[in-house]
């Protein structure tokens, strides 16, 4: 079903909540003011300050602030929280608005550890609430053909993933700033951009066995980390290599090689204001050939996403099981970073 087809069944606009409103939020809340599927029905931000400029937002007139999350949820008629606030908070809030009744999207990662974000799940698939993860890489169109290639055998046995996901962003942010805290942010580089290609990795070859990582703070001060180099190890011998750097300018790579050919996508810009994707394709027995690829709203298509499985148009396209998959291979990454050694990714258990 096209996007068009599903907003033709579309009868309103699904109210939702935002909870923060830092930097992303305020990304969420300019791409939910384009979306004919969702609406900001109410904001929760704990700084006090914070709500005082909120007041004056243009993208906020008449939405209801409020200074937690216990009173964003008596919002009369919502349906939806959409969480943009520090890792370590995610388990315990998506709890919280599933035991509310609501539907939950969180922005990545899920959550720091397997075992919160089992019970994170696990809250949401009890009650029937629909719960969506904020990996956008996934809605890229770009993305979505080679993932049709892979399935279709288009690229033969896949041999091996490269992938780079690196900004400087970062850099201009007061070291006081909970993204470059070890306590919420550990392994910086991993969970702010990192965890996206490990994500892709995991839509591509399934749960990851084994994982080995290296950190290491090199062009930064940052406590967490600013260079991350990461290997994964795949069922059938196939393996992920995976740079996220946070103190070099943009770069976002995606090369996926097979026994037939290769696709390499790049970003021309980084995925918060995207310009494009210049994608070469390279078959056995063809000539190379590189195009240019039409920038194209992924963070939208997420969220709307996300609305349909609300309003029971269609499922949401990420599995519970990636989620889980995700998460572990994040811990077993973080565990390696701190051991220095492989380390093995835990098994999700069974969740419902």
């Amino acid at each position: 079903m096209t996007l068009m087809q599903a907003s033709q069944r579309s009868a309103r606009r699904v109210p939702v909540g935002l909870v923060g409103y830092g930097w992303w939020g305020r990304t969420i809340a300019r791409t939910l003011a384009e979306s004919p599927w969702l609406q900001v029905a109410g904001v929760a931000e704990p700084d006090a300050g914070a709500r005082g400029a909120m007041a004056q937002d243009p993208l906020l007139t008449g939405v209801a602030l409020h200074a937690d999350l216990d009173s964003l949820l008596g919002t009369p008629g919502l349906e939806a929280v959409i969480l943009c606030t520090p890792h370590p908070q995610h388990a315990q809030q998506i709890v919280q608005a599933a035991e509310a009744g609501l539907h939950v999207f969180c922005e990545k990662p899920l959550c720091l550890t397997l075992a919160d974000a089992e019970r994170a799940v696990s809250a949401c698939e009890s009650r029937g609430r629909v719960l969506g993860i904020g990996h956008e890489r996934r809605f890229e169109p770009e993305v979505l053909a080679l993932r049709e290639l892979v399935a279709q055998g288009g690229l033969g046995t896949i041999l091996q993933i490269e992938a780079n996901f690196s900004q400087d962003k970062f850099l201009a942010l007061p070291r006081d700033n909970w993204r470059l805290s070890n306590q919420h942010a550990p392994v910086g580089p991993l969970t702010a951009t990192g965890i996206h290609l490990v994500d892709l990795s995991i839509a591509l070859l399934g749960p990851a066995e084994e994982v080995w990582a290296r950190l290491a703070t090199l062009g930064s001060d940052f406590e967490n980390g600013d260079t991350l180099a990461v290997m994964m190890a795949f069922a059938g011998g196939a393996n992920a290599m995976i740079s996220a750097v946070l103190a070099t300018p943009f770069e976002g790579r995606l090369a996926v090689y097979g026994s037939l050919g290769w696709v390499e996508i790049r970003d021309r810009t980084h995925p918060e204001s995207p310009s494009g994707w210049d994608v070469t394709t390279a078959l056995r027995g063809q000539p190379r050939r590189t195009t240019f690829a039409a920038p194209a709203p992924a963070v939208r298509n997420n969220l709307e996403a996300f609305a349909q499985a609300v309003a029971g148009v269609q499922a949401y396209p990420v599995s519970s099981g990636e989620m889980l998959a995700n998460v572990a291979a994040l811990e077993a990454i973080m565990q390696s970073v701190q051991r220095r050694s492989p380390v093995r990714v835990a098994t999700p258990a069974a969740v419902g």
